[in-house]
C-alpha cells in the first residue's frame, strides 16, 4: 500500500535568537534614522533662523510683546467698552509717557556714567597690570620666562587665534553693527519697525489666539487634532507668561542693584546695575556678566577694595535672594518647572542651534514646551 511521500521538515535560514537580533538591529538602524532626520533638521531650520535672523527677531518681539498685552487691550475693551483700535492707542500713548518721563530722570545721568565708563576702560586696565607688577612680580617674571620658551609661546599664539575666531563666531551681530554705520543703520531700522508690527498684531489678536485653529486642522483626526491645539496653547502661555515675568523681574533687579552699587560707592553702578537687571531676561546671564564687571572694577577703582569687593558681593547677594524668594515664586510661580541646571544646558544648546541671543531668550520657552509635549505624550501613549 503505497502512500503519500512524507514532506521534509522546512529549514529556517535564522534561528529564533538570530531573528530576534536581526529585528532589534533593524528597529535601532530605523531609530537612529530617525534621530539623525531629527537632527538635521534641527541643525536646518537653526540655520535658516540665523540666516533670516535680521528679519524673525524684531516679528518675535512684536509678536511676544502682543501676547504679553494682549490681556490688557481686552480688558480696556471690556471695561472702558472702547474700540479695539482706541485701546491700543491708549496703551501706546501711555507707554510713551512712561518712556518719556522715565528718559527725562535716568536719561542724562545714565549717559553721563556710559561715556565715562567708555573712556575708564583703559584706565582700568593700566591699574590692572600695575596691581599685577606690584603685588605680584614673580607672576611677570615667571610668564615672561615661560613666553620665552618656543614650544609655551607658540601655543599661548594658537590659543589667542582660536579666543579670536570664538569671538567672531559667537558674536557676529555686535561686530557688523560695530564694524560699519549700515550695520547700525539696520538694527535701529528693525529696531523702529516693531512697534508697528506690535500695532497691527494687537489689533488683530482679540481674545483666544488659537481660536480658528480648529477649522485650518480639519484634515487631522479629532484626538490628533485636540492634542496639537493643546500644545499649541500651551506654548503661547509659556511664552507669554515667561517673558512677561521675566522683564518685570528683571527692572525690578535692575532697579535695585543701581540703587545699591550707587549707595556703596560703586563706579558707574547705575550704568550697570541696570544693564545687570536688564541681561536677566536671559537666566544666570545678568549674573555672570555683572560678577565679570564689578568685582574687578571694584577692586581696582581708586578707592576700591577687598572692602568694596566684599559690599558688591553683599549687595549681588541681597538682591539674588530676593529675587530667588520673592519675585520669581511670586511673579513666574511654577509655570516653567524646570530645574536649574535644565535651564543652563537649554540656554547654551538653544543658543548654539539658533547661532545668536534669538536662540537664548527663546531657551526656556522652547524647552518647557517641549517638556510639556513629552509629558502630554506619556501619558496619553505611553500609559501602559
Amino acid at each position: 500500500m503505497s502512500g503519500a511521500p512524507e514532506s521534509s521538515p522546512s529549514t529556517s535560514l535564522l534561528t529564533a535568537s538570530q531573528r530576534r537580533a536581526v529585528g532589534f538591529a533593524l528597529t535601532l538602524a530605523a531609530v537612529c534614522g530617525a534621530l539623525a532626520l531629527l537632527i538635521a533638521g534641527g541643525l536646518a531650520l537653526g540655520r535658516m533662523i540665523s540666516f533670516f535672523s535680521s528679519v524673525l527677531w524684531p516679528l518675535a518681539v512684536a509678536g511676544v510683546l502682543a501676547l504679553m498685552l494682549r490681556p490688557i487691550v481686552d480688558l480696556l475693551g471690556a471695561r472702558l467698552r472702547l474700540r479695539r483700535i482706541t485701546a491700543v492707542v491708549v496703551i501706546y500713548g501711555t507707554a510713551l509717557l512712561m518712556c518719556s518721563g522715565t528718559l527725562l530722570l535716568l536719561l542724562p545721568p545714565l549717559v553721563d556714567q556710559v561715556l565715562d565708563f567708555i573712556g575708564y576702560v583703559p584706565t582700568l586696565g593700566e591699574q590692572a597690570s600695575l596691581y599685577i607688577e606690584s603685588h605680584y612680580p614673580d607672576w611677570i617674571t615667571f610668564a615672561q620666562r615661560q613666553l620665552a620658551n618656543p614650544v609655551v609661546r607658540q601655543l599661548s599664539e594658537g590659543l589667542g587665534a582660536e579666543a579670536q575666531n570664538l569671538f567672531k563666531q559667537t558674536l557676529p551681530s555686535l561686530r557688523a553693527a560695530g564694524g560699519s554705520l549700515l550695520g547700525l543703520g539696520a538694527f535701529a531700522t528693525h529696531l523702529a519697525i516693531i512697534p508697528v508690527y506690535l500695532f497691527f498684531f494687537l489689533l488683530s489678536v482679540g481674545g483666544d489666539p488659537t481660536k480658528n485653529l480648529p477649522e485650518h486642522l480639519s484634515f487631522l483626526k479629532p484626538t490628533v487634532r485636540d492634542d496639537l491645539i493643546f500644545l499649541v496653547r500651551e506654548f503661547i502661555g509659556i511664552i507669554a507668561s515667561f517673558f512677561r515675568g521675566q522683564i518685570l523681574i528683571g527692572l525690578i533687579m535692575g532697579a535695585l542693584l543701581a540703587l545699591g552699587f550707587s549707595l556703596i560707592g560703586l563706579k558707574f553702578g547705575l550704568f550697570i546695575g541696570l544693564c545687570v537687571g536688564v541681561l536677566n531676561i536671559v537666566p544666570y546671564l545678568g549674573s555672570i556678566i555683572g560678577l565679570a564687571l564689578t568685582l574687578p572694577l571694584a577692586f581696582l577703582q581708586n578707592d576700591g577694595g577687598w572692602k568694596l569687593v566684599g559690599l558688591v558681593l553683599g549687595v549681588k547677594m541681597i538682591v539674588q535672594l530676593f529675587e530667588g524668594w520673592v519675585l520669581t515664586p511670586k511673579i513666574m510661580g511654577a509655570r516653567t518647572g524646570l530645574h536649574p541646571v535644565t535651564i543652563i544646558v537649554a540656554i547654551f544648546f538653544w543658543g548654539t542651534a539658533f547661532d545668536g541671543v534669538l536662540g537664548m531668550l527663546l531657551a526656556i520657552p522652547l524647552t518647557a514646551f517641549f517638556v510639556t509635549a513629552w509629558r502630554l505624550v506619556k501619558h496619553k501613549y505611553f500609559a501602559a
